[in-house]
């Protein structure tokens, strides 16, 4: 799939062909249809702001898109659905005060390094890989303007 990569801080963008995403348990594959691109951005991937993103990385803060796979264990997602992805992933381990981290953009505490890790590509990709529960269905009108449901 081609994707936009954030190969080093003050470096331009570079769309290459990376692998695609695949769903395993808790998550979901979505094909990206729109992004929002963040005012500071610039500032985040130049290095002015100490964002603690390790490149190379697809960067991009959710967005709309349909579903194109769903892991064992979702019961009322389906292929074909319209959603928009959450980019606020949270620890599964610990409800009351789980690790956190903005995917494809940020991460606070080793804890949510570790998130990083294992989730670390966002939206501008043709496809990413999202938790589960971060994905939330969309009325059918929202795809007369993806790109305006992307800011949610």
């Amino acid at each position: 799939m081609r994707a936009a990569v954030l190969t080093g801080f003050g470096a331009p963008l570079s769309v290459r062909s990376v692998p695609g995403p695949r769903a395993d348990g808790g998550e979901v594959v979505v094909e990206v249809l729109a992004t929002c691109v963040l005012p500071y951005t610039g500032e985040v991937f130049g290095g002015r702001r100490n964002y603690p993103l390790e490149p190379p990385v697809v960067p991009g803060p959710g967005g709309v898109g349909r579903v194109v796979r769903v892991g064992p264990d979702a019961t009322r997602l389906r292929v074909g659905d319209l959603v928009w992805c959450d980019p606020t992933v949270r620890s599964r381990d610990d409800a009351l005060t789980p690790d956190i981290m903005l995917q494809g953009l940020s991460s606070r505490g080793e804890g949510g390094a570790r998130l990083a890790r294992h989730l670390p590509d966002g939206a501008f990709a043709e496809f990413m890989r999202v938790p589960t529960e971060n994905v939330h269905l969309l009325p059918p009108e929202a795809l007369d303007d993806p790109a305006r449901w992307s800011s949610l």
